[in-house]
């Protein structure tokens, strides 16, 4: 950063660290173990909208990545907020294979020069009681945290607090509560 950068306010963007990613695939285990909550075998990454040719593009290649053996799929759409949701769907049952392909689609992205464009990478997990969740990893903050939806705009802060005291010795949870952002309809939450 320069000294016009710092006299002016502006600040150069965080690079995102992608291998932060990897620190997941432990803690669902410690998630399963003390929870219940079970990943689903569904993960998203979002990034600022793209449509067109690019579009096209980066979801031809996300699909040629991943779907060489047939049990990862991944489907691309617009959330109506202005962002494009890469979903990854692994039937494996392998949580590090899902954190691995969720890797390969963020690299892909950044590679692409979409790096500046990531939002967040969204784990889902599931209760056996059907409550569910998603583990938010923020790109610009290297800072992981839970999102608990509870109906229609409205969350489970109760869970989400739990989830977090959890999750505190696996993952760099983001420890400003004002930085969690509810990913409503979230493509992927249900799947």
């Amino acid at each position: 950063m320069g000294f016009l950068d710092a006299l002016f306010g502006r600040s150069t963007p965080k690079k995102a660290d992608l291998d932060a990613l990897f620190a997941l695939p432990p803690a669902l285990l410690t998630l399963e173990a003390a929870t219940g909550f079970r990943p689903t075998g569904v993960a998203a990454v979002a990034f600022r909208e793209v449509e067109g040719g690019a579009f096209d593009e980066v979801e031809a290649e996300s699909r040629a990545l991943l779907g060489m053996d047939g049990s990862t799929a991944v489907r691309q759409e617009n959330d109506g907020f202005g962002f494009t949701w890469q979903v990854i769907t692994d039937s494996s049952g392998d949580a590090s294979r899902l954190v691995a392909s969720l890797h390969a689609v963020n690299s892909s992205l950044e590679v692409r020069g979409f790096g500046p464009m990531l939002l967040c990478s969204t784990v889902y997990v599931a209760a056996p009681d059907g409550r569910r969740a998603a583990l938010v990893y923020l790109y610009k903050r290297g800072t992981f945290y839970p999102f608990a939806p509870n109906g229609e705009r409205t969350r489970d802060s109760a869970l989400e607090i739990h989830l977090r005291g959890v999750l505190a010795g696996d993952l760099p949870v983001e420890d400003d509560l004002s930085k969690w952002s509810p990913v409503w309809g979230a493509p992927g939450m249900t799947d």
